[in-house]
């Protein structure tokens, strides 16, 4: 659904057939304008009829008017204001509604002064619909009229909400794409167009990629007809000094069958998801380009396709990585660490970076551990890690540490090369590859974010309409905020 937000200076009613109210908690009616005794009165008869079982409820004034109210608890927060939003959301699709009227200032009273901001956030997030290859499309275009002032929301917020919106919604798009579409070179070409928005994009090809000795990224990729790349999104808010940018990379493998170490047919084609972390790191970059953020962020994400093929990589093979370091490639489906091994160590050598966040579908044992809740969170750095599960606290985006440790990181040792790229002892599936990631770490502040339960989910829930969530731009856009805007 396209939803379509129109201001008006009146805070007259009576011209809209259906109209919102936000009430008090338990759908108290206090200080409504615009509506006659009368009306207050039948309002206050409807609600004597309520269980108050729900958030949202609605009943006809008379034959030309509808009215919604809205339960707003005292003290909401944030994050439960834009899943009343997209409660609202999930309310209107289904009735024959294609118009409505609402006025948030008495919402603001007993809330954040940004309510109308996080609930049309929610809203917005909620109906997100991913439907460019139907043949046939729905004319579904839903208009708000958002009535008298703006409701405390600054210009500058309505730019904030705004850029995190279109931040999820790019991270949305690339990971719906399907692969015949999104292959590496197709997604170079969405990159590049994020320049019209003051972003460096920087591409390196395979030649490149070789002169600068990337073999562990490139052996992912050996097998493919594609060919790999890595690309660098820079954004410079503080052109004064353009030392130790934020960094964020990202794990973009646009499908992974698994390669000579083949994964099942069922499911592969979840398979296309593989690059979600990449599209995080491009629509984080994105939204903080889109609000002219005064922080210095670099993105990086290594883009491949992990493919069989008479030239794949097998298991077995040793490369060496940017770092020098030799890799025994024991599983070639265990390929996202190899494509982040390089581009780990090359963001910490070129951009001396302040901290090194990434994201990548890493493992399926993260799932098995933490479900579609929480993303796993491993770090060098405790300050880091307190600051990003404190962040996500905030928005919903949940993150759970767990542990690295020196006995964990010897089940990686390889007797013939410096490192092998599973562990084959058994178990810590999650914390074994952060091990590995670690390698290629020497000094910089790190937290690696295994997002394979979050990326996608096919139960809809919360601000997710199914299927690609978004799932960290959120999160990384409020550390940001809080701690170095």
């Amino acid at each position: 659904m396209t939803i379509e937000i129109n201001y008006s200076i009146t805070q007259n009613s009576a011209q809209f057939a259906n109209y919102v109210l936000f009430v008090e908690e338990n759908f108290k009616i206090n200080n409504i304008k615009n509506f006659s005794n009368t009306e207050i009165s039948y309002f206050k008869d409807v609600l004597k009829k309520n269980d108050f079982k729900k958030n949202i409820i609605s009943f006809d004034l008379n034959s030309k008017k509808k009215i919604i109210l809205i339960n707003v608890k005292k003290n909401i927060e944030n994050s439960d204001i834009e899943k009343l939003g997209a409660e609202f959301y999930n309310f209107i699709k289904d009735r024959n509604l294609n118009e409505l009227s609402m006025n948030f200032e008495s919402a603001n009273k007993n809330s954040e002064k940004d309510f109308m901001g996080h609930f049309l956030l929610g809203l917005k997030l909620k109906s997100y619909e991913f439907n460019i290859y139907k043949s046939k499309k729905k004319n579904n275009l839903f208009k708000i009229n958002i009535l008298g002032k703006k409701n405390n929301l600054t210009n500058k917020n309505e730019l904030k909400f705004k850029a995190i919106e279109h931040g999820i919604t790019f991270a949305r798009d690339l990971v719906s794409e399907p692969p015949n579409v999104l292959n590496p070179k197709e997604y170079v070409n969405r990159l590049l167009k994020l320049k019209k928005f003051g972003i460096k994009v920087t591409v390196y090809n395979e030649s490149k990629m070789q002169k600068l000795g990337m073999n562990s990224l490139l052996g992912v990729g050996r097998g493919s007809a594609n060919e790999s790349f890595l690309v660098t999104l820079e954004w410079y808010g503080n052109k004064k000094n353009k030392k130790s940018p934020l960094s964020f990379v990202g794990k973009g493998v646009c499908f992974d069958t698994g390669g000579i170490s083949l994964k099942p047919a069922k499911f592969m084609e979840e398979m296309k998801y593989d690059m979600a972390g990449s599209a995080v790191v491009a629509g984080l970059i994105k939204s903080l380009a889109i609000r002219k953020s005064k922080i210095n962020a670099v993105g990086v994400v290594g883009l491949v396709e992990n493919m069989p093929g008479g030239n794949a990589q097998r298991p077995g093979d040793i490369v060496k990585a940017y770092n020098g370091k030799t890799i025994e490639v024991l599983n070639t489906d265990a390929e996202g660490r190899l494509v982040l091994a390089d581009a780990l160590s090359f963001t910490e050598k070129k951009f001396r970076p302040k901290f090194i966040i990434d994201l990548a579908t890493l493992t399926g044992a993260i799932i098995i551990s933490l479900g579609e809740e929480y993303a796993g969170l491993f770090s060098n750095n405790d300050d880091l890690s307190e600051k990003i599960f404190k962040a996500g606290e905030k928005v919903n985006e949940k993150v759970w540490r767990l542990p690295l440790h020196k006995n964990y990181d010897k089940l990686m040792d390889s007797p013939i090369a410096d490192v092998q790229n599973i562990n084959y002892s058994g178990g810590a599936g999650s914390i074994t590859a952060a091990q590995f990631l670690q390698r290629f770490i020497e000094k910089t502040p790190w937290a690696h974010l295994d997002i394979a339960g979050m990326a996608f989910s096919k139960k809809a829930e919360n601000l997710n309409p199914g299927g690609a969530t978004g799932f960290g731009v959120r999160l990384l856009n409020q550390l940001i905020d809080d701690h170095y805007e």
